[in-house]
């Protein structure tokens, strides 16, 4: 415990201009309009290459649930740039969601990229409060690196099961928490504090398959999986989907 309070004052120190900033009210709005979109699209980068083969497994059988009419309506929630957009089958039709509206750049890119699709709208939106779309209204809902930064990891899941159809599935890839007995979990506990200020909300404790186990799927598949970004403390993580 000492030890990780020593090395946590160690990086306060270190980013202690960030820190100034954020007291003084101008951190955040720079975060979100110009360094997270920026830092995000570099991680994503190298996160997409890593994750590439999981993400093709994940994402296999997504038009299984098709509703009755053959359609194939998904929501994304913290949609980003939208590397997810390769992996979702063609007619797909996709809802945008981002809490952040600065990624308009590079997810027009990825539209562009992607035109296999049919994309109906852009809601500015966090996960925990979707009231903008409609119950039951989806068949499938996405989220990927996204439930590590909500406010309320439960919030968002009612809203999820909200939305979705009778029948239809929430797929997710997240960071979690390491092993509590790790060097890994000893370096997410030094760098918490100021990696959450400086990542735009982002926990690196969260055990969120717990919040799943937790939540009402009638069915849920969970996978652990290793995912290593160099230079940081983001290693385990998970992935599946559940039912309604």
């Amino acid at each position: 415990g000492a030890s990780v309070l020593l090395l946590r004052a160690c990086l306060v120190l270190l980013a202690f201009p960030i820190y100034l900033l954020s007291f003084l009210g101008m951190w955040e709005p720079f975060c979100r309009k110009v360094f997270f979109p920026f830092i995000l699209d570099k991680i994503s980068t190298v996160h997409d290459k890593k994750s590439k083969k999981h993400k093709v497994e994940l994402f296999h059988n997504l038009a299984d649930f098709r509703s009755p009419s053959g359609e194939l309506r998904l929501l994304e929630i913290g949609t980003g740039s939208g590397s997810n957009f390769q992996f979702y089958p063609a007619g797909c039709k996709v809802t945008c969601t981002d809490i952040n509206p600065h990624f308009q750049e590079n997810l027009s890119k990825n539209m562009k990229k992607n035109q296999h699709l049919h994309y109906e709208q852009f809601l500015v939106a966090a996960g925990e409060d979707l009231h903008q779309v409609p119950s039951g209204s989806v068949d499938v809902v996405v989220c990927t690196l996204v439930l590590c930064s909500v406010q309320s990891v439960s919030s968002t899941l009612r809203e999820v099961l909200r939305v979705l159809r009778p029948g239809g599935a929430f797929y997710f890839l997240e960071h979690v928490a390491a092993e509590h007995s790790s060097w890994k979990y000893f370096w997410q506990q030094v760098c918490y504090p100021t990696w959450k200020l400086i990542f735009a909300g982002c926990c690196l404790e969260r055990e969120l398959w717990k919040n799943l186990e937790e939540a009402k799927f009638s069915e849920l598949k969970v996978q652990h999986i290793r995912l290593a970004l160099p230079w940081t403390p983001i290693e385990p993580h998970i992935m599946g989907y559940g039912v309604k």
